[in-house]
C-alpha cells in the first residue's frame, strides 16, 4: 500500500532560543578571512544543523587515506545499534585481515579480540587489520563490506565518494571530499558512544599478556585542544596529511576537515584555526537529544498497535553569538497506512521547525523499536476483544 505523508494535527508554538539569523541546514556562511592556506581542501560545519561555516574546494575528489575508517566505524556503530553485533562478542582474525600493511595492531591469524577491542584498535590506533577483521565479521568479506560502504554513501547523498577498501590504503578509484567526509562524521557522531573511542588519547590491547600493545591516538588534538574528541586522521604519500576532527564546547559540536596538508603541524594548525573560528562566532541552541520521543504512529497488522517515533539525531538551531531570540513552531508529519513489520530506525515521520512561517529545518522521525507482523491468532484475539468491550 502506498505510504503518503499526512500532517498530524500537532502544531505547537513555544519559546526557544532561536533568532531570525538562524542558518538553514547546509547553507554556507562566508567568513571574512581565509582560514585555510596550507591544505588542498577543507570544510567546517556545525554538527546538529549541518550548517557550513567555511569551505575551500570542499567537493574536490581526493584520496582520504585512513579517514576512510570513518565510514567503517559508522557501519560498525549501525550494526551495534541494530543488535547485529555486541561489544563483548569475540571476532576471529583471518589470515587476510592479519596481512594488512600500514598502521596495524598486529593481529595474528586466528587471534580473537572483542568488538570493543577492535574498535579501539581502529579509532585510536588506526589499525588496518582491525578494520578488515570487523569488515569480515559484519559482511562476510571486505569486498562485501565495501559494497555496504558505497551503498551507505549513496543513502547519505554523497556524490564525491567511492570506496575500494575499508582501510584507506592506496587504491585506484578510492576517493572522497571534505564535504562528504564531514557528512560521514556528522552521521557517525549521532552515536554518542563513539567518542569514548575516538576521544581517547591512549589505551592498551592484550593488557594482561606478554604481548601488551600500546595504542596512542593518531589525532594529537585529542590531547592538546580542549573539547576535541575525534574523529580520524589519515596519511599516505599521495593523500598527504588529512584530518576529520570534531570538538564540543558550550553545547555546540562542530566538525572540521582538512585534506592534503603538507605536514602534521600544518594539518593541526589548519584544524585549530577552523575550530577557533566556529567557537568564537557561533552558538548552538539544543532542541532535542537523539532518541527523544516526539509522538506515536499507528501500525496496521502489527503485534503492537502503535510505535513511538523518536529523533534520529540531536536537533538544534544555530545563531551568531549575541543575536536575540524569538519563538518558533514545530510541525510533525506522519506516514499514513503504516503496516508491520517495522524495523527499528525506520523513517515514519518528519519533524519540521518553523519561524514566522519559514521552514528552518526538517529532520526524520524514526521508529523507536521494531514491530513484528501479527499472526492470525493475534489479530483474531484483538478483533474478539474489541467486540466484547462495552461501548
Amino acid at each position: 500500500m502506498k505510504k503518503a505523508f499526512i500532517c498530524l494535527l500537532l502544531i505547537i508554538a513555544w519559546t526557544l532560543p532561536i533568532s531570525t539569523g538562524v542558518q538553514a541546514a547546509e547553507k554556507a556562511v562566508k567568513p571574512n578571512v581565509d582560514l585555510v592556506n596550507h591544505a588542498k581542501s577543507a570544510i567546517l560545519i556545525e554538527r546538529d544543523t549541518g550548517t557550513i561555516l567555511y569551505q575551500k574546494n570542499a567537493h574536490e575528489k581526493l584520496p582520504p587515506a585512513s579517514m576512510t575508517k570513518i565510514m567503517t566505524m559508522l557501519l560498525i556503530m549501525e550494526a551495534i545499534d541494530q543488535g547485529k553485533i555486541k561489544w563483548n562478542e569475540k571476532v576471529r582474525a583471518s589470515e587476510y585481515a592479519a596481512s594488512m600493511g600500514g598502521s596495524q595492531i598486529f593481529l595474528e591469524p586466528g587471534e580473537e579480540m572483542t568488538v570493543d577491542e577492535l574498535m579501539r584498535g581502529i579509532a585510536i590506533g588506526s589499525g588496518n587489520d582491525a578494520a578488515v577483521a570487523m569488515a569480515e565479521r559484519i559482511a562476510g568479506s571486505e569486498e562485501e563490506f565495501v559494497k555496504m560502504m558505497n551503498k551507505k554513501a549513496k543513502q547519505l547523498g554523497l556524490q564525491d565518494t567511492h570506496f575500494k577498501n575499508a582501510t584507506g590504503l592506496p587504491a585506484d578509484d578510492h576517493y572522497s571530499s571534505a564535504y562528504d567526509m564531514a557528512i560521514m562524521a556528522k552521521e557517525l557522531l549521532k552515536y554518542d558512544e563513539i567518542t569514548k573511542y575516538t576521544g581517547k588519547y591512549e589505551d592498551y590491547l592484550r593488557a594482561n599478556t606478554d604481548k601488551k600493545f600500546w595504542l596512542v591516538n593518531t589525532n594529537r588534538l585529542v590531547k592538546f585542544y580542549p573539547g576535541v574528541d575525534g574523529v580520524k586522521t589519515g596519511f599516505t604519500a599521495e593523500a598527504k596529511y588529512c584530518l576529520t576532527a570534531t570538538a564540543k564546547k558550550d553545547g555546540m559540536r562542530v566538525i572540521a576537515v582538512v585534506f592534503g596538508a603538507p605536514t602534521p603541524k600544518d594539518r593541526n594548525t589548519q584544524i585549530t584555526k577552523l575550530l577557533d573560528y566556529a567557537f568564537s562566532q557561533y552558538k548552538t541552541h539544543p532542541v532535542y537529544k537523539r532518541n527523544a520521543v516526539i509522538t506515536k504512529v499507528n501500525i496496521s497488522k502489527g503485534k503492537k498497535k502503535d510505535v513511538e517515533l523518536v529523533t534520529a539525531e540531536p536537533i538544534s538551531v544555530l545563531t551568531k553569538k549575541g543575536v536575540s531570540v524569538s519563538q518558533m513552531k514545530k510541525v510533525v508529519k506522519l506516514k499514513e497506512n503504516v503496516e508491520a513489520p517495522i524495523q527499528k530506525g525506520e523513517v515514519l515521520g518528519t519533524l519540521i521547525l518553523k519561524q514566522d512561517g519559514k521552514e528552518l529545518l526538517k529532520r526524520p522521525l524514526v521508529a523507536k523499536q521494531a514491530v513484528a507482523e501479527a499472526s492470525w491468532w493475534d489479530l483474531w484475539k484483538r478483533t474478539l476483544k474489541s467486540l466484547i468491550q462495552p461501548a
